[in-house]
C-alpha cells in the first residue's frame, strides 16, 4: 500500500474517532447512553485484519487505541491500544491468505468485538475500576454495543474492503513472515 493509501486510511480513522467522541454520543437515546459505546474504530482495525494483513491491523490497532486511551479513557491507560492491537494481529494471523465474504467478515468482527469488550472488562477488574459481575457488563452494555458494532460494520463493508483491497492491488507486495 503506497503513501496515499495509508494516509487515507488514517485520516478515515481519524474521521470515525471524531464521530466516535463528538457526533455518536447526540445519536444514541439517553436511556441507552453509557449502555452503547460506539467502537467504529475497531471495526475498521478487524476490516485491516481481514483484508490488508496483521502488521497493519496491529499498528491500526496500537495506535488508535492510545488515541482512545489518552482522549477518553484517561485513568488507565493502554487497555484499549493492548486490545485492539492484540485483537487485530491475531485475526490477521489465523485469516490471512483466506478470502472473506461478508458473513465471515461480520461474524469475525462480531467475535472480535465481543473479545474486545471482555478483555476491557477484565483489565478493568484488575485494576478494580469496575466491580460489576461480567453476567451483568454482557447483558448491560457488551451485547448492545455489539449489535452498533455489527450494523456499522454492515453498513460500511463494501466500501472499506474496496479501501483495503484496492490499495493492496497497487502495492503487490506481500508482508514479511
Amino acid at each position: 500500500m503506497g503513501d496515499r493509501g495509508i494516509n487515507r486510511l488514517i485520516l478515515v480513522m481519524l474521521l470515525l474517532f471524531i464521530v466516535e467522541g463528538t457526533i455518536m454520543p447526540w445519536l444514541i437515546p439517553t436511556e441507552l447512553t453509557g449502555r452503547i459505546v460506539p467502537h467504529f474504530l475497531f471495526v475498521f482495525v478487524m476490516f485491516a485484519a481481514l483484508y490488508s494483513g496483521r502488521h497493519r491491523a496491529l499498528l491500526f490497532g496500537i495506535g488508535f487505541g492510545f488515541l482512545q486511551d489518552v482522549v477518553y479513557f484517561g485513568h488507565l491507560m493502554g487497555v484499549n491500544a493492548f486490545a485492539m492491537g492484540l485483537i487485530g494481529y491475531y485475526t490477521g494471523v489465523l485469516l490471512e491468505r483466506r478470502r472473506s465474504t461478508l458473513l465471515t467478515a461480520l461474524s469475525i468482527i462480531g467475535l472480535g468485538s465481543i473479545l474486545y469488550d471482555t478483555i476491557v472488562y477484565f483489565v478493568n477488574m484488575v485494576f478494580r475500576i469496575t466491580n460489576e459481575s461480567y453476567a451483568f457488563a454482557l447483558m448491560d452494555h457488551i451485547l448492545p454495543s455489539l449489535f452498533l458494532q455489527l450494523v456499522f460494520a454492515l453498513a460500511v463493508y463494501v466500501p472499506a474492503r474496496r479501501l483495503y483491497e484496492s490499495h493492496s492491488k497497487l502495492n503487490p507486495e506481500t508482508e514479511e513472515e
